[in-house]
């Protein structure tokens, strides 16, 4: 439970509770460890084992309780009149924890990805805690009444007192060497921090973090907490809450066994009737096999008498389509000498028309082939004319672009020679 100081009703009243939890709230949040100096008075020592004194100066005094818990360390006892310092505030034993805390979250210790999932239904569970443990019977109890068919083992270790740390981690050691469970719950009732200190330890949470069987923390009540709880695959508020996380109820498994029994019913009823409904429709369409013959005899000779039919006319098609051949052949029979004569008329004006054509093509030709040979300049060298060329192959026809001592070559009907230019005349 807790409460926001400032928001609170103006007029709301307190529980002796809720006074209590919200008295506790602010000292805790709002004073810092710090040591008081005062006169001790009033003092009792109650049966119980606790002390009961005042803490006072000149000008104020403060009730104050040592708890048996507490008070059975002290090798003096306290008397009216003395002078005294003691620690308020968090604590010692709180700083130390916050420094373990912080010190293992930093190594991953607390990490959720390194935490392994409980088994649904454990094969055997293992408690650690002590055999005169009260929370045991609560566990055991717990057990029975959801699940009484699952074994137990318990693995004894003191909770509490001197070296209860070490003994605690060396059982979660042993319970991972004869793993002979699936998972463990490690359980201690309710206390003081110095009750539960034990499971503060830095043995017993590495411990828990090198088990190989899961582990469930169900140490105190719900409102303690301890390292164990951070470092454990899994935190109960109490170990009745652990019992009851790791046993599944029986109650409820056979209300689900008997729901699914009868969803199975239902299903298996749907099934029947849907294979009956298929088994009717199948058996309205079966035939008799004397009715299915009777009724492929029906359809061939149906069939057949389709074929006839078909075979009927198209023999007739064909008959008229002869007939038609037949006739058009009759009236194109009269134009065969006609159209023979035509023909042959035709054959022989195409004859000449080619002779023509013929004669004349050859005119052409030699025409053209008396041309060429005029033209040949063979023919013009023959006469005496000569080709007379420079050094770059051009043709000279006129003498003024030539120069003194150019070479020529000058080539004849039958023949060439070089010369050389020494004098030029018939310039104008």
């Amino acid at each position: 439970m807790v409460f926001n100081l400032n928001t609170l009703e103006k007029n709301r009243v307190f529980s002796v509770r809720e006074l209590n939890v919200a008295a506790k709230q602010l000292l805790e949040n709002g004073l810092p460890l710090l040591w008081v100096r005062g006169e001790v008075s009033n003092f009792v020592c109650a049966s119980s084992g606790h002390w009961y004194f005042s803490l006072k100066d000149e000008q104020a005094q403060v009730r104050c309780v040592m708890f048996r818990h507490k008070s059975q360390y002290l090798d003096w006892q306290p008397k009216n009149g003395m002078q005294v310092e003691v620690p308020a505030g968090l604590g010692a034993l709180y700083e130390a924890f916050e420094r373990l805390k912080k010190k293992l979250e930093g190594e991953g210790l607390f990490d959720a990805a390194r935490k392994r999932a409980l088994p649904a239904m454990p094969t055997q569970i293992g408690i650690v805690t002590s055999p005169q443990a009260a929370a045991l019977r609560d566990v055991l109890t717990t057990l029975t009444r959801r699940m009484s068919g699952i074994p137990v083992v318990l693995y004894p270790t003191p909770v509490q007192g001197e070296g209860a740390a070490q003994k605690i981690a060396q059982v979660i050691r042993l319970a991972n060497e004869r793993a002979e469970c699936d998972v463990l719950l490690l359980c201690r009732g309710g206390g003081s921090i110095e009750d539960l200190w034990a499971f503060n330890e830095e043995v017993v949470a590495r411990a828990i973090a090198a088990s190989v069987i899961p582990v469930i923390s169900g140490v105190g009540h719900e409102t303690d907490f301890t390292i164990a709880d951070f470092v454990a695959d899994e935190r109960a508020p109490t170990p009745t809450a652990a019992a009851q996380r790791v046993a599944p109820d029986r109650d409820v498994l056979l209300r689900n066994l008997r729901d699914m029994a009868q969803h199975l019913q239902r299903a298996q009823r749907n099934r029947l009737q849907n294979a009956m409904q298929s088994l009717d429709y199948l058996q309205r369409r079966l035939v008799h096999p004397a009715q299915q013959l009777q009724n492929k005899a029906q359809q061939l000779g149906q069939l057949q008498q389709r074929m006839q039919r078909a075979f009927a006319y198209y023999k007739q098609q064909q008959h008229w389509q002869w007939q038609s051949l037949a006739q058009r052949l009759r009236a194109a029979s009269s134009d065969f000498a006609r159209m023979q004569d035509r023909q042959t008329n035709l054959a022989e004006r195409l004859l000449k028309a080619m002779r023509a054509t013929q004669a004349q093509r050859l005119v052409r030709m030699e025409n053209a082939a008396q041309n060429l040979t005029l033209l040949n300049p063979n023919q013009v060298l023959a006469r005496g004319y000569s080709l007379v060329q420079d050094t770059n192959g051009s043709v000279v026809s006129d003498a003024r672009k030539l120069t003194l001592g150019a070479e020529l070559r000058i080539t004849f009907a039958n023949g060439w020679a070089h010369a050389t230019v020494k004098e030029k005349g018939g310039v104008s």
